[in-house]
């Protein structure tokens, strides 16, 4: 829970000859991949010899090269905020000092939440969860060509701190950032949430560029975490929707570039927390959160 809640190949081949491979291949030669340039942005596609000149129709490729189908997040970067730190246990007194959100002085960080012990079973703390889903949610989105960072892998004694969480998103000039996370509710509060940017604009915070794409990120990842994991949007906030606004956590206020939280489910609920600790059912939150990012990024 939060507190803070692509090498283009040159031809040197005479056009003849190429010709004639192209022909064989039933392939459309020197046409620049719509699928990956359309991932980058006219600003980042690359130039090739030729470029610019009117294309032929006939050897125009029918559809994208099988290899950038499957890359659709080639030349994007995508940061991952595994939410809280496992160390964070042990730091007590640094992860309490505050830090400046914009609106406020919030606590560096939490310890974040956990199932209950029970049956002999250790509970299962969010700073463990979210790390792994977070392993797995970077392996997706490197599958298909996303540059990946993560703001912490377990490998500092604790945080970063929430607006050190958020700079690092903004200096990486992430294309999108989701910080991963479960809550701690009531038992019979059930679902995920995703929890988007309000519109803030107070000291160092302004959210008001990132509010719109931002909510946009939020709406693609609650449909698709939805469809992929089969399970519903939170039944004791966003009414339904499975969003929430919020203005009061510094990882969003101080963000310059589109990001969300993602609440996976309610680990104080015993039905939420069995799906919480099972490792199959954690894949399918990273594979519906990376859905979910690959169709906002696609647009």
């Amino acid at each position: 829970m939060p507190y803070d809640h692509r090498n283009p190949v040159t031809r040197s081949l005479p056009a003849a000859l190429a010709a004639l491979v192209c022909s064989a291949a039933l392939a459309g030669c020197g046409a620049a991949s719509e699928a990956a340039e359309g991932t980058r942005g006219p600003a980042a596609a690359a130039t090739t010899p030729g470029q610019g000149r009117t294309p032929d129709p006939s050897r125009a490729p029918s559809r994208a090269p099988a290899a950038d189908a499957a890359r659709p997040l080639a030349g994007r970067t995508v940061v991952v905020d595994p939410g809280h730190n496992p160390g964070n246990f042990r730091h007590a007194r640094e992860i309490g000092e505050k830090v400046d959100i914009g609106t406020a002085r919030k606590e560096c960080d939490t310890t974040g939440t956990s199932t209950n012990a029970s049956g002999g079973k250790a509970a299962y703390t969010e700073a463990a969860f979210t790390l792994d889903v977070s392993h797995r949610l970077k392996k997706a989105l490197e599958a298909r060509g996303a540059e990946v960072v993560l703001t912490h892998d377990a490998d500092r004694p604790y945080g970063p701190c929430i607006d050190e969480r958020a700079r690092i998103g903004n200096e990486a000039a992430a294309d999108a950032v989701v910080s991963v996370h479960a809550d701690g509710s009531a038992v019979g509060n059930r679902g995920f949430h995703v929890i988007v940017p309000a519109e803030v604009r107070e000291g160092s915070a302004d959210t008001r560029p990132i509010v719109a794409p931002s909510r946009t990120l939020g709406e693609r990842i609650a449909a698709a975490f939805a469809r992929t994991t089969g399970t519903s949007p939170a039944n004791y906030l966003g009414d339904g929707t499975g969003l929430d606004v919020r203005s009061d956590l510094g990882g969003l206020n101080l963000s310059t570039v589109p990001k969300v939280f993602v609440e996976c489910g309610n680990m104080r609920d015993p039905k939420d927390a069995a799906l919480l600790t099972s490792g199959a059912w954690r894949q399918k939150a990273a594979q519906g959160i990376a859905d979910g990012i690959v169709t906002y990024l696609q647009g």
